[in-house]
């Protein structure tokens, strides 16, 4: 698969600029000035690029998985819901359809393995466990499907917002200390199991507001020696920017304010879609 790491173009949604125009103005003054090569999504209905747009398996193939959450089946969210085959069109990318139920932010990658959350098995109620994994692992062309337990603060149950790859062995987790210790404990087993190391970085939600990202710096953005890291102006900021620092040497790590995004429930890798040309 096509790792974050070597992805070289950006597209955001559309509508974003309009939505929120202070945070957009600062991040387009950002990859402007990093020389990132990036484009608005045409036709889009929210920001969460991530989620609808497919999944880049090499060069010239993309997986379009059926984006269809269980979070938006009430008739309120129906006009949120971004016709991605419109989308593609505009921009002239030919995707393979899958009819399997998988929002994007739900596929953290390398290139030979898969992390995504158990949600994937409600939102397929179909299919057998094992029969979803392997139909998935020939799909993706992968080695290994990795699923981890659902974050019980997390309704749209996307793994990109618990785990992210540093490489093929080692993974990048939320620090759960805070959470329940069966919580940690399944979590941490699965991603034993599947036998990655991994390191622990600032996790501090703030849950006095409903399904708020802020304090989630591991939804990070990251591509070819460029890593945008989101900051909220509260004291973990320092923490996390001197580990991502350590962690991400060869890269330029850059911090966004993102709190207006990260109020609606995300932030940074959740508004893009960053693909290898």
């Amino acid at each position: 698969m096509i790792q974050d790491n070597l992805t070289n173009t950006l597209y955001l949604a559309d509508c974003l600029p309009s939505k929120y125009p202070e945070f957009y103005g600062r991040l387009e003054t950002i990859l402007k000035n990093c020389q990132v090569d990036f484009h608005l999504l045409p036709h889009s209905k929210d920001i969460w690029a991530v989620d609808y747009m497919p999944i880049q398996i090499n060069d010239n193939q993309f997986i379009q998985f059926t984006y269809n959450p269980d979070y938006l089946k009430p008739a309120q969210w129906h006009n949120t819901i971004t016709n991605t085959d419109a989308v593609c069109k505009a921009i002239k990318i030919n995707t393979i359809k899958s009819h399997i139920v998988i929002d994007g932010g739900n596929i953290c990658k390398s290139a030979h393995k898969v992390i995504m959350c158990d949600k994937v098995f409600k939102e397929n109620p179909t299919y057998k466990s094992l029969q979803l994994i392997g139909e998935l692992e020939n799909l993706l062309q992968i080695d290994q499907l990795i699923i981890v337990p659902q974050d019980v603060h997390d309704f749209t149950g996307h793994a990109d917002g618990m785990v992210r790859f540093l490489n093929e062995t080692t993974v990048l987790i939320n620090d759960y200390s805070k959470e329940s210790l069966k919580f940690q404990s399944e979590f941490l087993k699965a991603i034993r199991r599947a036998g990655l190391q991994y390191i622990e970085v600032p996790y501090c939600p703030d849950w006095s507001t409903k399904d708020s990202a802020k304090g989630l710096y591991i939804n990070y953005l990251e591509m070819s020696n460029l890593l945008l890291l989101p900051v909220f102006g509260i004291q973990e900021d320092e923490v996390a920017v001197r580990l991502f620092e350590s962690i991400f040497p060869h890269h330029t790590i850059i911090t966004i304010e993102s709190n207006a995004i990260a109020s609606q429930g995300g932030v940074l890798n959740c508004i893009s879609w960053n693909i290898k040309t």
